[in-house]
């Protein structure tokens, strides 16, 4: 019997009965989910970096943002307000469409 000590999307216990198997949950504790939805967003971002291929990338991409999604609701916010945010230090900072590569700086 597989042991996984991990934070899963919320249909899957139900996936795993629909196979005729059963499992053990628990519902976190907030600080408990916050800790979680990070070590995810390593797992998911570890996936996207070792993916292959456009498609595959994307689904990792896709598990990302869906963490995303639920740690802005985890500080009080929402996906519109992350938006809002990434786009004000886009508009301050600029954004990374330039593939620009900083080598030095040197002072004056």
């Amino acid at each position: 019997m597989p042991i996984y000590n991990k934070l899963v999307r919320d249909h899957i216990p139900a996936v795993i009965e629909r196979a005729g198997k059963t499992c053990t949950t628990r519902r976190l504790e907030k600080s408990e989910y916050i800790q979680e939805l990070k070590k995810k967003s390593q797992e998911e971002l570890t996936e996207y970096l070792q993916a292959s291929d456009d498609e595959s990338a994307l689904e990792e991409l896709a598990d990302l943002l869906e963490v995303i999604h639920a740690l802005a609701k985890c500080h009080g916010a929402d996906i519109e307000e992350v938006e809002r945010i990434r786009e004000r230090k886009a508009e301050e900072r600029g954004g990374f469409g330039e593939r620009i590569f900083l080598v030095e700086v040197q002072d004056a």
